[in-house]
């Protein structure tokens, strides 16, 4: 990632934009409406006036005739009617400018500390614990509050007009009302533009300026934000909206306010119907149309406001897409520039490359991705040298074999394959503790002979031991999945008579637990010229090690994958249920698992054969939501065989689910986060 110069943060500067912005869009507006309703300002020294307009008759000009168009002063009822009209305008006015200047102050304090921030960064100075703690915590907020001050700022003006225009004795006249009412609906509309403007523009400089000055990189390689995903195709939507519709909007509003009744001339003579109808007044008369009380004309002044209106509203729309059209460009071009660039990065050998997350859409989850990837990449590929460092063990026989290798001196670093083979994973229960007591010469005995008995029972079953892991034993079947359960049960009949001979000792018996899973994997030789070793890269090797980790909370002795059922060719066989729905820790996707009840010591495997019809039947009603009906089967099977761990769990879960009602989140997949 690029290193990036410290920006400023202006706090002034994009309200005082939006400001004038409302300013641009409102004012034309009230004086549009004020001229329009108040003709003495365009009296002429407040005399009246008389036009001629020449009469024609059958396009010759005849004499002129008058039709009069009186212009004065009103009197005096009518001038105290138009100051109480615009009294209520300045009013609104007055509220405005007092509310939007506190509006601002409030946003200059809210806002401040973000300032001092980056002048002291800018200047390496020391940044205090709480401000750095203040920044990190409200930075991504910033936006919707700010947004949302102005918003108060607007709401409560917007009642105050609304609550006025209600008022029977506000208005002396309908002129005045419908005055007031126009300012209203211009000034909402301006509002509504003004805060997604500002809301807009804070939001672009957090997500492009801000973030990475505040956050840590490691934070900023995932999605830092919580509110729900925006997509692309939405943004679009509100770009096309915008182009359109807000430059048409403000033609039709200034094109409505411009409009005037020919009602409100009262009754035309022939000649003022000629002059204001046109050519068409005849042919209205001769017809059965009529001079339609509706029609409406632009006058010569209104003409020429709203041409001007029709300007303002244009420059501002162009200035505020213009603004807007940039930011959504960035929005798309600025991730992408970054990504191709961490991915250049990449190819060069920069495995720790990382692209900051920065929008909430489709091009954040991809950015987010690409970090997992690469991270995950890098860790693949650190794990696989720490592993080349450490292997010292011989590669075992049935592994050159797999390779395709009759001897040791034909492999190759490098020689690798592909199979289907099924994982097998045990651990001894309680090591740790059985341990403690033992002395190092002790642990290392009791390790050894625990092993040379358990080795030959997978090597028997067309097994081989890929590892040990301290007590735990991986191992490997190619051929049949039902190998690798044969092993197991044999495995756990061994461990009987190696209970007996310890607890002949006077020793504590053991217990160990089992996962086998069924996939894909990869072996391969890695190392060096002076040690090679074979090794196996899969995440099959991990789902089963997650299932050996389970089996002690269902209080199973071996739990299978539904892939490794799948792929057993005489499952009756051997004798399971079905245990649960279950998303181990480290996967994404959930898996069915089973136990392998021919595992379990007795009378625990005569028991839970006995109330497997029971406890197969009350999972399913699980399944289904009938919990009640579960609830009970799971009880009767308890009754038989009150140590059933399973059985335990499903219960309590049926107990708490009637109890508090099923989770908004309920898909019947248990999901495990320890290993």
């Amino acid at each position: 990632m690029k290193n990036k110069k410290i920006p400023k943060y202006p706090i002034l500067r994009i309200y005082i934009s939006a400001i004038i912005l409302h300013i641009m869009l409102v004012f034309p507006v009230f004086s549009i409406i004020i001229l329009k309703n108040d003709p003495t300002v365009w009296t002429k020294n407040h005399v009246s006036q008389e036009i001629n307009v020449p009469k024609k008759i059958n396009n010759v000009a005849s004499k002129p005739s008058q039709i009069q168009i009186h212009f004065g002063l009103p009197d005096n009822k009518d001038n105290l009617n138009i100051t109480q009209g615009e009294n209520n305008l300045n009013k609104s006015n007055n509220l405005t400018t007092n509310l939007l200047l506190t509006a601002v102050v409030i946003i200059f304090v809210v806002n401040f500390p973000f300032k001092l921030y980056f002048i002291r960064k800018r200047k390496n100075k020391n940044i205090s614990p709480q401000l750095y703690k203040y920044c990190r915590k409200y930075l991504l907020r910033m936006p919707l509050i700010n947004s949302a001050i102005f918003f108060s700022a607007f709401l409560i003006l917007h009642v105050f007009m609304f609550i006025v225009l209600q008022q029977k004795n506000s208005f002396p006249d309908q002129i005045s009302k419908n005055l007031y009412s126009y300012y209203l609906y211009i000034s909402l509309f301006s509002s509504i533009l003004i805060v997604a403007f500002v809301y807009l523009w804070q939001k672009h400089l957090t997500h492009f300026k801000y973030l990475e000055h505040i956050y840590n990189p490691d934070e900023l390689r995932v999605k830092i934000f919580k509110s729900r995903i925006g997509g692309i195709r939405n943004r679009l939507w509100i770009s096309s909206a915008l182009t359109t519709l807000l430059p048409l909007l403000v033609v039709v509003f200034y094109m409505v306010i411009s409009i005037t009744s020919y009602t409100e001339l009262g009754a035309l003579t022939p000649d003022q119907g000629k002059v204001i109808y046109g050519h068409y007044y005849q042919l209205l008369l001769d017809t059965n149309i009529g001079l339609y009380k509706n029609f409406f004309y632009i006058n010569a002044v209104d003409n020429l406001l709203l041409i001007v209106g029709i300007s303002m509203g244009i420059i501002v729309s162009l200035i505020y897409l213009a603004i807007y059209l940039r930011w959504t460009t960035n929005d798309f071009v600025v991730p992408v520039k970054e990504l191709l660039y961490n991915m250049k990065r990449i190819g060069e050998g920069h495995l720790d490359a990382q692209a900051i997350v920065r929008t909430n859409d489709e091009i954040g989850e991809l950015t987010a991705g690409y970090n997992q990837m690469s991270r995950e990449l890098n860790n693949y590929i650190s794990r696989i040298s720490r592993m080349n460092e450490a292997y010292y063990r011989f590669v075992p026989r049935e592994f050159l074999e797999e390779l395709g290798k009759k001897d040791i001196s034909q492999v190759e670093l490098g020689d690798q394959v592909q199979r289907e083979m099924t994982i097998l994973f045990t651990d001894i229960r309680g090591f740790t503790e059985l341990s403690e007591d033992l002395s190092p010469k002790d642990t290392f005995d009791f390790i050894n002979q625990y092993l040379g008995i358990m080795e030959p029972i997978i090597t028997n079953n067309n097994g081989f031991i890929d590892k040990y892991i301290g007590d735990s034993i991986m191992a490997l079947f190619s051929k049949d999945a039902d190998d690798a359960l044969i092993a197991t049960l044999e495995m756990r009949r061994v461990l009987v008579d190696f209970n007996e001979v310890r607890e002949a000792e006077g020793k504590a018996p053991i217990e160990f637990g089992t996962g086998i899973h069924t996939g894909n994997l990869m072996l391969g030789i890695v190392g060096g010229y002076g040690r090679m070793d074979g090794t196996v890269v899969s995440d099959a090797v991990n789902l089963a090690s997650r299932l050996e980790g389970i089996t002690k909370y269902y209080g199973a002795a071996a739990i299978i994958s539904e892939d490794t059922l799948i792929k057993l060719k005489n499952p009756n066989l051997f004798n399971y249920r079905l245990l649960d729905i279950a998303k181990v820790k480290g996967k994404k996707k959930a898996v069915y698992i089973f136990e392998l009840i021919d595992a379990e010591n007795e009378p625990a495997r005569s028991k839970k054969t006995e109330t497997k019809p029971y406890f197969v039947k009350a999972v399913e009603y699980y399944k289904q939501q009938q919990f009640e009906d579960a609830l009970n089967l799971f009880e009767e099977v308890l009754k038989i065989h009150p140590t059933d761990k399973a059985a335990h769990v499903y219960l309590k879960r049926c107990q708490n689910i009637l109890k508090d009602g099923v989770p908004e989140d309920w898909n019947n997949i248990e999901i495990f986060k320890f290993k």
